[in-house]
């Protein structure tokens, strides 16, 4: 039984090697599986088409439909981005509808021509995005860049056209462009900008300069940096991020000069107003916007490098540019900055014993709180806030007798300045006169209020 089954196993086993010898000496016919994209090949469609051909068809179709278009494959992809490399395109797409002065004649067909070229620079943007979608970061920086650098309504003085919006354009292109990625990567992309426009040295030739000597200059960097960098921004965290890039290559004093040109004052005839603010006091609307962009730095104190000191180094710096201020424009910034950083600042003067300095602004801060409509419980509060900085009772009487001591004195430089020459035709420094005596007497109710509860 044992041979049995042992010769048994052999003769099955030398016939399973026979056949399988057999069968290697028929080769059988290798099987290929073809995908659907290589059976119906994108490039061998468009392969027996002349270019000029493909680009007709592109010509038929919107920024939108080229970009899905784009996903189909990689040979598509080579084919749009030849295509949207030409000068031809570039011309038909962008540059054209970046200058229609027939469109800005009335303000409805204005704004409708906004809303269209914003949706032109998203477009743009998810174009590019897609079409340099399997290429590394510095690839597709360096290509998108190549290729708008050629683009002068995207660079700094090279477009003439008045009422040029390619700077818009391309501050809504960038932000869809970059949307999703992350801190390193954008840090990128502000390299390349500023290797792209010379943004850096610019910068530096006009912070070199005296403020208001280079207007058209200062106009252009403030556009540029505004429409393309800052005002796309959706949220505070992205605004302080471009705003830090711009700000921190500079010592703290043109850090300062920048922060003006970028939200300044713009006057009626487009220029910064920097002799205005020196001259007389400006409307509080002069002043917001400078205002929001000191709070927007004043909310990065986590961020490494940057503290309240550096802060407070920027606003005493800005307050003394191209000259000292005008006290009523420095009080009503302040004001606009809100009560944290208001404190902050004059309690930081009281620390190193500038009372009259402080008095004086405290006094214009009661003011412009009677001229703009500020609850006057506001400034009493402020002022409570700043004795308590002061450890003795006589360091507290002795500031609030240099507070009552500078409503006199500003009163009678008022008062002075109104009869000089019988200069009764200042009606506007006269009624300030009037509205000072109210808000003196209007604080003090309010002061003796609160000590008398």
């Amino acid at each position: 039984m044992v041979g049995k089954t042992t010769s048994n196993n052999g003769k099955y086993s030398w016939t399973r090697k026979s056949h399988h010898l057999k069968t290697a000496q028929r080769p059988r016919p290798v099987r290929t599986v073809m995908t659907r994209s290589q059976r119906t090949s994108a490039a061998g469609f468009f392969n027996g088409l002349p270019a000029e051909v493909f680009h007709m068809i592109l010509d038929q179709l919107t920024v939108m439909d080229i970009g899905v278009l784009s996903m189909v494959s990689k040979e598509i992809t080579n084919y749009i981005v030849d295509y949207i490399s030409t000068q031809a395109w570039r011309n038909k797409t962008i540059i054209q509808s970046f200058h229609n002065p027939t469109l800005l004649q009335q303000r409805s067909t204005l704004e409708h021509y906004r809303h269209l070229g914003n949706l032109l620079g998203s477009f743009l943007g998810v174009l590019f995005k897609r079409c340099t979608l399997l290429l590394p970061t510095k690839d597709r920086l360096k290509f998108i860049f190549s290729k708008f650098s050629q683009i002068p309504c995207f660079m700094l003085e090279q477009c003439l056209a008045p009422d040029c919006s390619g700077f818009s354009r391309y501050g809504v292109f960038l932000q869809t462009l970059i949307a999703g990625w992350d801190e390193l990567e954008c840090h990128r992309v502000f390299k390349f900008l500023c290797d792209q426009t010379n943004l850096l040295l610019k910068t530096e030739a006009l912070l070199a300069t005296k403020p208001g000597l280079k207007r058209h200059q200062e106009l252009q960097l403030r556009l540029f940096c505004r429409k393309v960098l800052l005002d796309p921004c959706q949220n505070q965290p992205d605004g302080q991020f471009w705003l830090v890039q711009l700000l921190k290559p500079w010592p703290m004093v043109s850090q300062a000069q920048l922060l003006f040109i970028l939200y300044g004052p713009l006057l009626n005839e487009g220029v910064l107003g920097w002799e205005d603010l020196v001259e007389g006091g400006l409307p509080h609307s002069y002043l917001l916007e400078l205002a929001k962009a000191i709070l927007m730095l004043f909310g990065l104190l986590q961020v490494k490098g940057w503290s309240t000191d550096s802060i407070l180094s920027i606003l005493e710096e800005l307050i003394v540019i191209p000259q000292p201020w005008h006290v009523e424009n420095v009080a009503r910034l302040l004001v606009l900055c809100g009560s944290n950083l208001c404190y902050t600042f004059l309690a930081s003067k009281a620390l190193n014993g500038r009372l009259d300095e402080i008095s004086r602004i405290i006094i214009y801060i009661i003011l412009v709180c009677e001229k703009d409509g500020y609850h006057m419980s506001w400034a009493v509060k402020l002022v409570q806030q700043i004795c308590k900085v002061f450890s003795t009772e006589p360091e507290r009487f002795f500031f609030i007798q240099h507070l009552e001591n500078m409503f006199s004195e500003v009163t009678r430089e008022f008062f002075e300045s109104s009869v000089a020459e019988n200069n009764f035709e200042d009606r506007e420094t006269f009624q300030t006169l009037c509205i000072l005596l109210d808000s003196s007497a209007r604080f003090h109710t309010k002061l003796l209020h609160m000590f008398l509860k």
